[in-house]
């Protein structure tokens, strides 16, 4: 059976850059905690891609550990903005080109900027969604800064 490349897999290749892929059954993993239990990875090293909007109608991607929520206040001052909030969920695939549960940082409509969970760097490597439901790929913080905007910053509750 051919291996099946998502879309984020097709521009990792692109810039020539290792990653490792993972796919799980999308069908029982939901949120991301468990995702991380399908893949039998640690989910402080598994994050979750989320959008928001603020005030001034930009889009942020905050990227943070699936076992974590989103601290919006310390988001908003991340990214210099009032305040943000989620994306609506029917608004996610016109404005990213993705569904929830499947969005990833790399291959977005778009290029939004990205904030990373500064947790980040505990890990040589950090898991993230492939850009399909049931697919994870891993790389180095590095080498996801050298395909989107991404600055690491303290998003966490």
């Amino acid at each position: 059976m051919a291996e099946i490349k998502t879309n984020v897999m097709r521009i990792l290749d692109a810039h020539k850059i290792k990653y490792k892929s993972y796919t799980y059954d999308g069908s029982q993993a939901v949120s991301g905690v468990e995702v991380a239990e399908a893949l039998g990875e640690n989910p402080q090293q598994v994050f979750k891609s989320l959008v928001t909007v603020s005030k001034s109608k930009k889009n942020y991607v905050f990227m943070i550990p699936v076992e974590k929520e989103l601290d919006l206040k310390k988001a908003a001052a991340a990214v210099n903005e009032k305040n943000v909030e989620m994306l609506k969920s029917k608004e996610l695939l016109p404005t990213t080109g993705y569904i929830h549960g499947g969005c990833s940082p790399i291959g977005m409509k778009k290029p939004f900027p990205v904030t990373l969970d500064s947790s980040a760097k505990n890990f040589a490597a950090i898991i993230y969604s492939g850009g399909k439901i049931g697919f994870q790929v891993e790389t180095s913080v590095e080498d996801l800064s050298k395909i989107v905007k991404l600055q690491l910053a303290d998003i966490t509750e």
